[in-house]
């Protein structure tokens, strides 16, 4: 797995890159926000551990331009901070961060999140599968979401690597209520360190790609005091 480190402080960088590569994984080390985005676009890593008061852009500048243009890999993006007030925390995880962590972190800690975010990419082994409901065709095994509002008009969907998974999960359970823990642990998996708040964030953002009006959701809807429920029929 290849692994972007946007760090502006060398001393931690190099305790960070050290700390991976130990574990096996490829390192590559961005000390300002401009050289990140570049060497993003040059070749995409699978995983980006992000400063947020790094030179140039910072680092919610840069997280919020992959999530615009993720291209044809789509990281997970850790965010990183010496800031520990809440606010900080959910912007840092609105502009489309993937989870948070404070400084100073031990270096165990940083390792187990970043195998739990990767850990994702391998839970969607297996034989190939296609979900049909009346408006949405999420194909598993290619990777690719349409919907589908009328008759005519078939959408393809442009959705983070999330935001697909999010969708994947909701779709194969139409009518079923997810509360926040069993969709971290369904898409996170286990070691999930990060504010529960994170599942609010992504579903909003998938609202806004598959819903005629996402203020007024007609797939996605909440279940006050308990989480979320896909609203649409199967087809066999």
């Amino acid at each position: 797995m290849d692994i972007l480190i946007v760090e502006d402080e060398p001393e931690i960088a190099h305790l960070i890159e050290l700390s991976l590569e130990k574990e096996g994984f490829f390192c590559r080390t961005s000390r300002d926000g401009m050289n990140a985005l570049r060497m993003f676009q040059e070749q995409p890593p699978d995983l980006i551990i992000l400063d947020l008061m790094i030179p140039g852009l910072d680092g919610l500048e840069v997280c919020a331009r992959i999530r615009q243009k993720p291209g044809a890999k789509d990281p997970y993006i850790l965010m990183l901070t010496a800031k520990g007030e809440e606010i900080d925390r959910v912007i840092g995880l609105s502009t489309g961060a993937d989870d948070y962590m404070v400084k100073p972190f031990s270096p165990r800690e940083l390792v187990a999140r970043v195998r739990a975010l990767l850990r994702r990419s391998l839970r969607q082994g297996g034989q190939h599968q296609v979900n049909r409901t009346q408006h949405f065709i999420v194909d598993v095994d290619q990777r690719t979401a349409s919907r589908q509002m009328n008759s005519k008009e078939v959408e393809i969907l442009d959705l983070t690597t999330l935001e697909f998974n999010l969708l994947t999960t909701f779709v194969s359970n139409p009518g079923r209520v997810w509360n926040r823990t069993q969709l971290i642990d369904k898409l996170w998996g286990d070691n999930f360190f990060g504010d529960e708040r994170v599942v609010d964030t992504h579903v909003a953002r998938l609202r806004k790609k598959i819903e005629p009006d996402s203020a007024n959701p007609t797939f996605i809807k909440t279940v006050v005091g308990v989480g979320y429920k896909f609203e649409d029929p199967l087809v066999a």
